[in-house]
């Protein structure tokens, strides 16, 4: 039975002409490792996320999922979220607890399970998982591998039929990334879940699949067996194949040539030894070794990087990071620095960059003492720094306003900059996302536009931290071009990276970090030629015949030079004439996949011909809610004065009491019958919530200035960008949340009546465009709705509280004597439109339609 059935999805994001996914068919079997591969940008991140609801990114889709033969929108969130296992990129995105064995509990907790079960199910998962002996533990004190490993174990506690991994092992080391998919295959094997897993780092993962999917352009070029892909791939020449586990690489390209293609072709490293020695076996070989380059002189260079003696730790009251590290750099080098995950390594780059000082020893760059520098001279021109989260350098709305803005206050005319701008944007590749939000980049497109900023600046020495991680192959093969490229030009390169395969070909020297110093340094064939485990499987799969061949092409090269070419297929195309035989057939699956790329006709999901699934966006849904909203709006419009006059004229003395239950009444269920009838996302929850914590902290923040507070101009801003019930909740809960801060009381329902309604207000003149895009009528409005709404709503509590029998007498003094207030309440109104109206809207904006809330939004 099929887990998951996809027929004909096709998913375009907003804002965009080209499909993310196009035609995506596919069925995926009960308890199948599948993996999914292809280029940056492919779709696997877009598909992934499509197999569960509350990842689904918003825009427009076609075609249909059926979990277990039932429409994936039909089951339930609960159901998906307990059935449904998904494990992000990034661990710390992942973490929501302080503890280890909160973590594991957490989902549990959320999903209503009792303290029994609970506390089973956490035994059970932190004994499969090996978690003991750091079960108690702080989160944010764990590994990089122990923070994937949690979250797999967290996400297992809730035992899912189906596990979906999103490059899981991007940021581990090789080491870590192994034990990991070791435990994933684990889970897959002997518990037969549905393993999902997306990489662009196959060398471990491939060999544990079932079936591979490559993917390219959002389409399926490939499907089947690893070795009947890699077969296809290599008879398209397609750029996928160089992607490929090294065993398998090595057998395609010494097919082509007659090498060794009668034999069956390896996948993993223990089938390429036995592969080898099969081709081996009774052949004398006159070659065995790849040779090693001499290494340059450098008696009497300077080094362009110096780091003596070095000490440091982030607090006098913890242990050192850095111990008594010393290395050099020169000129024109790509130097390499590998370990594991927590040694130190990107502390080192933070001390040659300056982020950070060591507290003994000397750093030096260029022959200088970094402390010499200005922090002005030592990042014009002489240094550049790529971090491991690219994230961190992006502060404009577009990759092209952030280019432009790295080049500001450097004396360089307009035109030289988008000259710069463009050549650089078409070096690294991202000409056709220079109209995007960095946020809204794959992993691997905002490194390369991470790349652009750092190489902007021209400096004479690069440092980079895991520059590969996210990359597809094609990319990294660029990346190493542009590298070589500077490298001519003297500058020097300091890489840290977990990406092995990646170092042992293009680095001058590797080292090994290992508890805060280095271990060792060498050339890349003498460096991973004597490591055992943390070394390439090209390594692993020869050592026992070559020597120092570190590479796929060092293999390929010996055995050329070993053993007599055998003749080409007529048409030159690789694995020409063998696609029946070795890679082409292992007698396991049916069918094969065609030269072109097509999907094999077995797995070939049937035609949808008319569009299924949910609709395209929200507004589709809108115009019953409007209705019910209007309609909610209009009886509570009505109610409310009739439930101030019939308090004031029935009622005692208590008569503020009563009305004020009634308004929290009123100012709630709009809310609930309006907002909530439509089913909201946590997404757009999440959002409503933020807007509501920034209009608290606003009010909390100024609360020395009596009435000079942010927070009506934030929720007026809410209702413009958001639309009317999402104004409405975001002012009514910041008068109750603040009112925490300030003291609630039977005011506080009068507040959220008063800031509910002005937020209401504001998305209803948005959506009639009487408040549009021009700042001054908004910010006209802004002094109106805190002076007049606000002042007349909360100044009646006053009236109803300070009398027990209110007269016009009585009001006349007591809106009199608010007058200085409400006007200092208009102006601060006024003047926080002024400065957050148009940057807030931008970024909500982007929100917006990012996650589709646009139901009730603005239109112009």
């Amino acid at each position: 039975m099929e887990t998951f059935t996809i027929e004909n999805l096709t998913f375009t994001y907003p804002k965009k002409r080209i499909p993310a996914l196009d035609g995506f068919s596919l069925g995926i079997e009960m308890g199948e490792f599948l993996v999914v591969c292809g280029k940056s940008g492919s779709g696997k991140s877009t598909f992934l996320r499509s197999l569960k609801s509350v990842m689904t990114p918003h825009g427009s889709r076609e075609g249909r999922i059926l979990f277990y033969g039932t429409p994936l929108e039909e089951i339930p969130n609960r159901q998906q979220a307990q059935r449904i296992g998904y494990v992000l990129q990034n661990p710390d995105n992942q973490l929501v607890t302080d503890k280890v064995w909160h973590e594991l509990a957490f989902g549990l907790e959320s999903l209503g399970y009792d303290t029994e079960t609970i506390r089973l199910r956490v035994a059970e998962m932190a004994s499969f998982f090996g978690i003991q002996g750091w079960f108690m533990k702080d989160v944010n004190k764990l590994s990089g591998g122990q923070k994937q490993l949690l979250n797999l174990a967290a996400v297992m506690a809730m035992q899912p039929d189906v596990l979906i991994l999103d490059e899981p092992t991007s940021q581990l080391d090789p080491i870590a990334a192994g034990d990991f998919l070791d435990t994933v295959k684990k889970i897959n094997r002997e518990l037969g879940i549905t393993v999902i897993v997306s990489e662009h780092r196959l060398e471990d993962v491939m060999p544990l699949a079932d079936r591979a999917v490559v993917m390219d352009r959002g389409r399926i070029v490939a499907v089947d067996t690893p070795a009947r892909v890699g077969a296809a791939l290599a008879g398209m020449k397609h750029e996928m194949f160089s992607a490929m586990p090294s065993p398998l690489r090595v057998h395609g390209i010494l097919s082509q040539e007659g090498i060794g293609s009668e034999l069956a072709c390896p996948v993993d490293v223990r089938q390429g030894r036995g592969w080898l020695t099969e081709l081996c076996r009774g052949k004398t070989l006159t070659v065995t070794s790849i040779p090693i380059p001499e290494e340059p002189d450098r008696q009497g260079e300077t080094p362009a990087v110096r780091l003596k003696d070095v000490w440091f730790k982030y607090d006098k009251n913890e242990k050192d990071v850095i111990k008594d590290l010393s290395m050099e750099a020169y000129k024109g080098e790509l130097f390499c620095l590998v370990g594991g995950n927590g040694t130190g390594k990107t502390t080192a780059l933070t001390l040659v960059s300056g982020i950070n000082r060591a507290y003994r020893g000397r750093v030096e760059i260029e022959g200088k003492n970094i402390r010499d520098y200005r922090p002005k001279d030592l990042f014009h021109g002489v240094l550049g720094v790529l971090p491991q989260n690219p994230q961190t350098i992006f502060v404009e709305k577009t990759v092209r306003l952030d280019l432009m803005e790295i080049l500001e206050g450097r004396g360089i005319k307009k035109e030289e900059k988008e000259k710069r701008v463009t050549d650089v944007s078409r070096l690294v590749e991202i000409e056709e996302l220079l109209d995007t939000h960095p946020y809204d980049l794959s992993g691997g497109e905002q490194q390369r536009a991470a790349l652009a900023k750092v190489l902007l600046l021209q400096p004479r020495l690069l440092l980079l931290d895991e520059p590969t991680k996210g990359l597809d192959s094609h990319f990294k093969r660029k990346l190493a071009d542009i590298l070589k490229a500077l490298l001519k030009k003297g500058v020097t390169i300091i890489m840290v990276s977990h990406d092995v395969e990646f170092c042992s070909r293009y680095a001058d020297r590797c080292a090994m970090f290992f508890d805060g110093k280095i271990i060792t340094s060498n050339g890349p064939q003498k460096f991973f030629s004597g490591n055992r485990f943390y070394t390439t499987a090209a390594n692993r799969m020869s050592r026992h015949i070559f020597e120092h061949a570190v590479t796929a092409e060092d293999v390929v090269s010996l055995c050329r030079a070993n053993f007599k070419s055998g003749d080409k297929g007529a048409d030159g195309n690789w694995l020409a004439g063998h696609t029946g035989s070795s890679c082409g057939s292992d007698g396991s699956g049916s069918g094969e996949t065609g030269a072109g790329g097509e999907v094999p006709s077995a797995v070939s999901p049937p035609a949808v011909k008319k569009r299924s699934g949910p609709p395209s966006s929200l507004a589709e849904t809108a115009a019953p809610a409007k209705r019910r909203s209007w309609m909610i709006t209009a009886i509570v419009m009505i109610l409310t004065p009739l439930t101030v006059w019939g308090g004031y004229c029935l009622l005692d003395d208590r008569k503020y009491y009563f009305i004020s239950i009634l308004l929290i009444f009123y100012a709630m269920v709009p809310f609930f019958a309006g907002f909530e009838s439509r089913k909201p996302q946590a997404r757009e929850l999440i959002v409503l919530s933020v807007l509501i914590a920034l209009a608290v902290i606003g009010r909390a923040a100024f609360f020395m200035l009596p009435q000079f507070k942010p927070a009506v101009a934030l929720v007026i801003i809410s209702g413009l960008a958001l639309g009317r019930e999402s104004g409405f909740l975001v002012g009514a809960m910041t008068a109750f949340v603040s009112n925490f801060i300030f003291g609630q009381g039977p005011w506080t329902p009068w507040q959220m009546f008063a800031m509910g309604m002005i937020g209401f207000l504001a998305g209803f003149l948005a959506e009639k465009r009487i408040l549009g895009k021009k700042k001054l009528p908004i910010l006209v409005f802004g002094a109106f709705a805190a002076v007049v709404i606000y002042g007349l709503i909360v100044d009646l509590w006053t009236i109803f509280m300070t009398t027990p029998e209110p007269t016009w007498q009585t009001a006349a003094a007591v809106y009199g004597l608010a007058v200085p207030f409400n006007l200092i309440h208009g102006v601060a109104t006024a003047f926080f439109l002024w400065v957050l109206e148009k940057p807030m809207l931008e970024k909500l904006e982007r929100v917006k339609i990012k996650y589709g809330m646009n139901v009730f939004a603005r239109t112009g």
